[in-house]
């Protein structure tokens, strides 16, 4: 049976790993103690808690595959109601039925005005018809060719795509704006439902979901040192100070790592940045809110999740440059001032405990022009193969994305075809 080395245990390690289990011999290098990159759980403040709220759409359909083949799609809700609060309380409901069609609820969102709604939509027809190549183009410019109404754009589009994608407007190609609405929107009606898993993010990695696949060992607390090559090809890896042989070998190592622990590979990562992401949790005294999740308008503060009977809240901000170096203190202070304007009980309520997370290198900025830079799975070494959200997958950084270029890898590792 020809044996795999898999270099990192994150989304896209761990989805090349399940892909080829069957007929390999996989062995998965992570530096960690768990499993999931940066979709994990792990304690903090006396909980077990997400790194940072990760979410899907019912149109990632090769994460959903994985979560199959762990046998953990069980573990996923998926929800159908989207609320949209704005400072003051007011609430809008999205909802099944506004898209791909133009009626319904979607006239009834209270934080945009009729002409606002009516140019939301046909740009929503113009996505529908958008065929060019929109790489080298901001989705701001985009929307803005289109006519948006500044209060559209910053209550509408920023809203939903600075998330999806985690950056902002003016910084985001307007293709991978452009996907997201196509696929997550216009695809069908339900692609556009939300799930959100009922466990800790590790727990879906769990040891007994490996087992059941077989031919999968899990190597924790053993980050890989370098990958050494000799006559073009990858003789073996070093990792927690041993060398581990295989006859295949994928890294799934984040961009930043690629120089230190492959040097040499001839791979242009200059134009590749970072953005951040911030997730705040806090834990009341007594419940704020009955919502399983919601998304704020006008202020910092971009989502809600519910994790705990609306007394352990988990706040997130997407692209949060402006939180990065704001200390910890700082951050809490801002999240509590700004939750009590969308809810007035979390004014009454005693916050009993508070925990920031602070995700510098949360994504690849989905810069314009960078897509050409991407590297597909395939390299000059005939046996090292690439994945990882930031190489070429077809998505910007999302869960769907890592576990695509992990399948990708898969494919052009062995010939067979995992990508759905």
């Amino acid at each position: 049976m020809p044996s795999v080395i898999i270099l990192g245990g994150g989304l896209a390690g761990l989805s090349a790993a399940a892909a080829l289990a069957a007929d390999h011999q996989v062995t998965i290098l992570e530096s960690r103690p768990h499993l999931g990159g940066r979709a994990t759980s792990y304690e903090a403040a006396g909980e077990e808690i997400d790194n940072c709220q990760h979410i899907l759409l019912r149109c990632c359909t090769n994460l959903l595959n994985f979560y199959q083949r762990l046998g953990v799609a069980e573990d996923i809700t998926f929800h159908r109601a989207f609320t949209f609060i704005e400072p003051g309380g007011r609430r809008s409901t999205f909802s099944a039925g506004i898209l791909p069609k133009f009626a319904g609820s979607f006239l009834t969102l209270n934080f945009l005005n009729l002409s606002e709604k009516l140019a939301v939509a046909r740009a929503m027809l113009a996505i529908e018809n958008e065929h060019r190549d929109l790489d080298h183009v901001t989705m701001l410019e985009w929307l803005q060719q289109h006519n948006q109404p500044p209060r559209a754009i910053e209550r509408f589009w920023r809203q939903i795509l600075v998330s999806a994608i985690n950056e902002e407007l003016d910084r985001m190609a307007a293709s991978h704006g452009i996907q997201v609405f196509k696929l997550g929107f216009l695809a069908s009606k339900t692609s556009y439902e939300m799930g959100i898993s009922n466990v800790p993010l590790a727990h879906l990695y769990r040891a007994e979901a490996w087992r059941k696949l077989g031919n999968v060992q899990i190597l924790a607390r053993t980050p890989v040192e370098r990958v050494v090559i000799e006559n073009n090809r990858v003789t073996h890896v070093v990792a927690a100070g041993a060398e581990h042989r295989a006859d295949l070998y994928i890294s799934a190592l984040p961009f930043e790592r690629i120089a230190g622990v492959i040097p040499g590979l001839p791979i242009d990562l200059t134009a590749f940045e970072h953005s951040p992401i911030t997730g705040i949790h806090l834990w009341f005294d007594r419940p704020i809110t009955d919502l399983p999740h919601a998304t704020l308008l006008d202020r910092t503060i971009q989502w809600l999740f519910n994790k705990s009977e609306g007394r352990h809240i988990q706040l997130v901000v997407s692209a949060s440059r402006s939180l990065t170096e704001m200390p910890r203190a700082d951050v809490i202070a801002l999240a509590l001032k700004e939750l009590a304007e969308f809810f007035p009980s979390a004014a009454e309520a005693k916050l009993e405990k508070a925990h920031v997370v602070k995700e510098v290198r949360a994504t690849f900025s989905a810069a314009p022009g960078l897509e050409s830079r991407r590297p597909t799975a395939r390299t000059v070494i005939p046996n090292l193969f690439l994945a990882g959200d930031w190489t070429r997958s077809g998505w910007p950084a999302t869960m769907e994305g890592a576990v695509r270029s992990g399948y990708l890898a898969a494919e052009a590792a062995t010939g067979k075809q995992f990508l759905l």
